[in-house]
Order: structure tokens, then C-alpha cells, then sequence
């Protein structure tokens, strides 16, 4: 199946309605919300106190909550990095991009069957924004695309940002930060422990000189993937490794705090009347600490269950527009209904064709406070071989079937040639113990026969050869 090519800056000449302002075509540039989307990088739903997380206190994240909208039924688009990142970017389906798994080596790339990186011909949210009168921003992780021995990966211009600050799993890191190719080194200025304040620094310097210009940034910190490092200081109180309860506490830790930062330089910036922040996930936790990091529920990175995939969402503002204190456990959002959801917010169109393309849905009264029914299913799929390329979670109970269908409170798992199905009702067992697929023969055949034909409507998965 050939992927369509898109036209990114042609328009629709419908506009939409902006949910800050009711005719956005007339408005001045800077009544559009400055919008910053916090992307963490492998954190659980039970890693934040508000969601009953008890590692560490959270307090700034919690604030968030508490100032804003807490979802409960929030998904990413796969259960690991690479692929969950492009379906938030794109709206669509990772595997429609030939992204199935993490972006690594090109060798792994091929035993993965799948592209070096995101193609330039996807529709991005950071273009469609940038198209609709926004300066762009990306500070923080990437990878989709570049580092290790991938040296041809497009630039972050191509997918639509006007700056840039990234790791080394990307087209052109930042070498404050890369003293070598790997995720940190003793000998990087910028030090593991210190960079999401550096990447606060960045996003808040960027708001402060765009200043009357509305922003969209991506905010991408990769402090909580593992290795976790603490200042000098707590490596001296705790030397052993860097995947211990006592490490991820620490980094936890500072992690709350440049959150909190990041909001008082919001408001510092007298900001503190257009600008909404998201906070959410790409995955879920690994290590998991026997469950607990995915909130008790089943699962973790790498797995179709709960805990791979349903995220912490918080989405705050300060302007007043979104309900304080709301606890939305009702609505179930997609990552890739951000695209939509997001520009619909804006007032910005999406780019021309797009809305016949997108696997995602106009989610926007839901952020913005109002409950929303899910009309779509929402679907996954994770280990299209058995190849190394994709890895599996520690744990067997983990493990998960290979192809994922949710629709309204049923939840089906089955592997893409037919076997080991489990069906789920989400609202009575959100920690998927009780596989009911015998009691519910009905709703089994007509959700497995929907996932199975999803995922044969894939694109044939493919290798790029050197």
C-alpha cells in the first residue's frame, strides 16, 4: 500500500472554531493560546501522586491537576517510544509510517522491517500549527529519526519547527548535551540530572522572545527513562546502578520540581493568561517495580495492556477557560486525536485532505471540560516479528497479545493470526485479571474480527536497505 503524500501548507478553506475566540480568521495573532505539550519519557500512570502514585511526593505535577483537568482514560499510540511519538505527531497510526518500534541502529531498523525515520511527507502538528500563524518549538527528546549510525535523517525544520533542542536521537543534537553517541555521558556540560531544567530554560527563553507571537512547543524531557542519575550528591548517597527504586525516587524528585518552574515562569512571563500546558506520556514505566508504576494495572512499556498504554493526561491553563479541579473519568482520549484536538483549539486548520486520513478524532470539547462519547475505536499493535528489534517485558504475566482493539468499555487483545484472544471490560477490570472472552461470545467475534481486519489494512511492513 503506497502512503499518500500530503500537502502540509495547503489549507482548508473552512475554518475552524477556536474555542478561545469566535471568529479566529479576524483575531490578532497573540489571542491565540501559546500551547506547550510536555511529552515524558517512560512515565507510568502511577508514578504522579494525584493519580495515587506514593514513590515520591509530586506536588507541582499534582498542582497541575488540581488547577486544571485530570484524565483518566488517556492513551498513547503504542507501548513504546518511537512509534508512540509518531502517532502523536501525526495523527495517524504509527505503522502507517512504517514506525513499529523503537528507532535504533540500522541494522535493528530492518529486523524491526521498518523505516530509519519519520517520513517528511507525514502531516506534523508542529507544520499545521506553524501554517496556522504559530512560532514552533521542540526541546527534548525525538527519536524519530537520527543517532547511532542513522546520519541521514531529515531536519526538524522539515517537520515544521522553527527552533530546536535535542538529545542525541536525533538529526543534530545538541552537543552541550552529546559529548558522545549515547544518552548521557560524565563528560556532557549539560549533565543528565540537569537537563529538564535546561529544557525548561529553553522553552520559557522561546516564549520570552516570541513574545506577542503565539507558540506551540514541544516539551520532551527524557529524565525519566532510565539511566536515572542524580546530582553528585545523591550518586554518593546511592552508587549502585541506575535503575533502582532509590535513583528513580531522586530523579522523580527533581523532575516535580522543573515542572513546577516551568509554571511560575509562565506565569513570571505575564503569560499567565493565554497559555494552556499539557502533561502527559509516551509509554509506560520499565522498570516497573512489580506493577506499581503502571498504577496496579496490567502491564508496562513494551505490553497492549493498561499499563503500556494509559497514561497520566493533565491539561492546564491560565486563562480560566478550563475547569479547575475537574476529574474527567468518562472521556476516552487518543494521542493521535491530538492532532485535531489541538488545532481545533488554536484555530488553526488542518492541512488539505487531512480529515479523510486521521485516525484520530475532534477531542476538544473533552479537553476544554465538557465529557465527550468516544464515536472511533482506538486501536494498537506492538511486535510484528519476534525479532530482538522488539522488546518484551520482563514479566510473562506482561506479555501481551500483538494486536489491541478498545470500544466503548470492551477491551480486546489477539494475536494477528487469530490466537490467544482476551476480552475485557475496562469499567469493571481495569487491571484486565479476568479474561470474560467466553462469557461475551458476540462482542469477542465482532471486536477480534474489527482488530484482525484493522491490522491487515497496514501497510506491509518494509526494511530500508543501506
Amino acid at each position: 500500500m503506497k502512503k499518500p503524500i500530503y500537502l502540509p501548507l495547503l489549507l482548508t478553506g473552512l475554518p475552524l472554531i477556536s474555542a478561545y475566540s469566535a471568529n479566529p480568521q479576524k483575531e490578532n495573532k497573540s489571542s491565540k493560546p501559546n500551547i506547550i505539550f510536555i511529552l515524558t519519557d517512560d512515565m507510568g500512570y502511577g508514578d504522579i501522586g494525584i493519580y495515587g502514585g506514593n514513590f515520591v511526593p509530586t506536588p507541582h505535577i499534582d498542582q497541575m491537576a488540581q488547577e486544571g483537568i485530570r484524565f483518566e482514560q488517556y492513551y498513547s499510540a503504542s507501548p513504546i517510544s518511537s512509534p508512540s511519538r509518531a502517532g502523536l505527531l501525526t495523527g495517524m497510526y504509527p505503522a502507517q509510517w512504517n514506525i513499529t518500534s523503537y528507532l535504533q541502529t540500522r541494522k535493528g531498523n530492518r529486523d524491526a522491517e521498518m523505516a530509519d525515520f519519520l517520513d517528511t511527507n507525514a502531516p506534523t502538528l508542529p507544520r499545521a500549527m506553524k501554517a496556522g500563524g504559530y512560532k514552533t518549538g521542540h526541546f527534548g527528546k525525538w527519536h524519530l529519526g537520527g543517532g547511532r549510525d542513522v546520519d541521514n535523517a531529515p531536519g526538524f525544520a522539515l517537520y515544521g519547527y522553527d527552533e530546536y533542542v535535542s538529545t542525541y536521537e536525533s538529526p543534530d543534537p545538541d552537543p552541550l548535551l552529546t559529548s558522545t553517541n549515547w544518552i548521557w555521558a560524565a563528560s556532557d556540560s549539560i549533565k543528565r540530572w540537569n537537563r529538564t531544567a535546561y529544557f525548561v530554560d529553553k522553552t520559557l527563553d522561546f516564549l520570552k522572545r516570541n513574545e506577542g507571537e503565539p507558540c506551540f512547543i514541544n516539551l520532551w524531557p527524557d529524565d525519566m527513562h532510565t539511566p536515572w542519575v542524580g546530582d553528585m550528591e545523591e550518586q554518593d548517597l546511592f552508587p549502585k546502578g541506575v535503575q533502582t527504586e532509590k535513583n528513580f525516587k531522586t530523579v522523580l524528585r527533581e523532575y516535580d520540581k522543573q515542572i513546577g518552574r516551568l509554571l511560575r515562569g509562565i506565569k513570571d512571563l505575564n503569560l499567565d493568561n493565554n497559555t494552556i500546558v499539557i502533561f502527559t506520556s509516551d509509554n509506560g514505566p520499565a522498570p516497573s517495580f512489580r506493577g506499581s508504576r503502571a498504577g496496579n494495572m496490567r502491564g508496562c512499556k513494551a505490553s497492549l495492556f493498561e499499563g503500556g498504554t494509559r497514561m497520566p493526561f493533565i491539561i492546564w491553563d491560565t486563562k480560566g477557560q478550563i475547569p479547575e479541579g475537574k476529574v474527567d473519568d468518562s472521556s476516552v482520549v487518543s494521542a493521535v486525536d491530538m492532532f485535531q484536538s489541538l488545532c481545533h483549539i488554536a484555530g488553526v486548520n488542518t492541512p488539505n485532505g487531512y480529515l479523510k486520513q486521521t485516525d484520530g478524532t475532534d477531542m476538544s470539547k473533552a479537553l476544554l471540560g465538557t465529557p465527550q462519547e468516544r464515536k472511533k475505536e482506538i486501536y494498537w499493535e506492538y511486535r510484528r516479528n519476534d525479532n530482538k528489534a522488539f522488546p518484551k517485558p520482563k514479566g510473562e504475566e506482561d506479555a501481551s497479545p500483538n494486536v489491541a482493539i478498545r470500544k466503548g468499555d470492551w477491551k480486546l487483545l489477539v494475536n494477528h493470526d487469530g490466537s490467544d484472544v482476551m476480552l475485557f471490560n475496562l469499567r469493571e477490570n481495569p487491571q484486565e485479571t479476568v479474561n470474560i472472552s467466553a462469557n461475551h461470545p458476540a462482542i469477542t467475534e465482532e471486536l477480534k474480527e474489527k482488530a484482525l481486519k484493522w491490522r491487515a489494512s497496514l501497510p506491509e511492513p518494509q526494511s530500508y536497505a543501506d
